[in-house]
């Protein structure tokens, strides 16, 4: 399938020296395999780059080829706006509104470079950009941006299909997911054909829980996973609990995907406190749109099947409108 804009893009490349690369709060696989994908592409090409994000990354990620070289900007206190004031080119990644990625929202507003957006989600402000590679039929970014680099002819290192391949292989839950598609399983083979090691990446992504995070989960779901009407599910977590088990950024990746994996549960939602802010994830089977059901009653975004957002509520009366919700909606 051909891209429009393609050669636009390679130009872009091409004539510009100096890069910023940026993404959503709290990057996911897909965000930062996308933007290190894009990094090191940079990089082999003799370009000035930095990877600018609003907050730190999952542990699981640290592996990614020289993701050490990323700027976390919530923990540098060092001044970026020269950078942002000087650049030629902003390339953001994984977003589909510059709220998405808070504290450097207005670094991006003001900056007079060229910005590009390439983007899997539903609604894409295109306003923010120069030039937009939009698409919800792709299930990743990184499978996206596959599809670009490789119609551009750029030459895709084994560290740039390493990064592509962790964004696809986390979006789509291990190829689990509605949104995995043939030609996800085709871009996958020719990543692989360049030097992926799947199951070694697989490995290094879900076979390294700490101690805590095996008994976080325990704690899920044994104390804190209930059903409703046998289809729907809910797991919350306090700020308190997470304290006990001495939670580290990403202990709670996942998680809701057991819940989900209950025969006959079709909805389901984690809801946790993390510093005095409510946030939930929603996942569905089948037909059923968490995207719409975020939006409607928190105001949040996400893909048909996989959604979030966050609670204006505390932690307990959030619980207590999700369970309305399934009430109304499931019942």
């Amino acid at each position: 399938m051909m891209i429009e804009n393609v050669d636009s893009f390679k130009k872009i490349i091409t004539d510009n020296y100096s890069f910023i690369i940026t993404t959503h709060r709290g990057p996911d696989g897909d965000a930062m395999g996308s933007s290190m994908a894009m990094y090191n592409l940079l990089v082999n090409l003799k370009k000035d780059v930095n990877v600018i994000i609003p907050n730190s990354f999952p542990n699981f990620l640290s592996w990614l080829p020289n993701i050490k070289n990323v700027i976390n900007h919530e923990e540098n206190n060092s001044d970026i706006s020269n950078i942002f004031s000087e650049v030629d080119v902003i390339i953001m990644l994984d977003f589909n509104d510059l709220s998405r990625i808070e504290n450097l929202e207005s670094y991006v507003t003001n900056s007079n470079a060229k910005k590009i957006l390439i983007d899997h989600h539903k609604d894409p402000d295109l306003s923010i950009c120069d030039l937009s590679f939009c698409d919800t039929t792709y299930s990743s970014t990184c499978e996206l941006l596959y599809m670009i680099l490789n119609q551009a002819k750029f030459n895709l290192t084994k560290n740039i299909a390493d990064c592509l391949y962790t964004g696809i292989l986390t979006d789509t839950g291990s190829f689990k997911f509605s949104c995995t598609t043939k030609n996800t399983h085709i871009s996958v083979g020719d990543l692989i054909s360049k030097g992926v090691n799947a199951a070694e990446i697989n490995n290094l992504i879900y076979n390294n829980y700490s101690h805590d995070r095996i008994k976080l989960l325990g704690h899920c779901l044994i104390n804190k996973l209930k059903i409703y009407n046998n289809s729907s599910a809910i797991i919350s977590l306090s700020e308190d609990e997470l304290k006990k088990f001495n939670f580290k950024k990403g202990d709670t990746e996942g998680i809701i995907n057991y819940a989900l994996s209950i025969k006959e549960v079709i909805f389901a939602v984690f809801i946790v406190e993390k510093d005095n802010i409510v946030k939930l994830s929603f996942r569905s089977l089948g037909n059923i749109n968490v995207q719409e059901i975020s939006k409607r009653y928190f105001g949040g975004g996400g893909h048909f099947n996989a959604a979030g957002a966050k609670s204006d509520l505390s932690l307990d009366k959030t619980i207590k409108k999700v369970e309305n919700i399934i009430k109304n909606e499931f019942s």
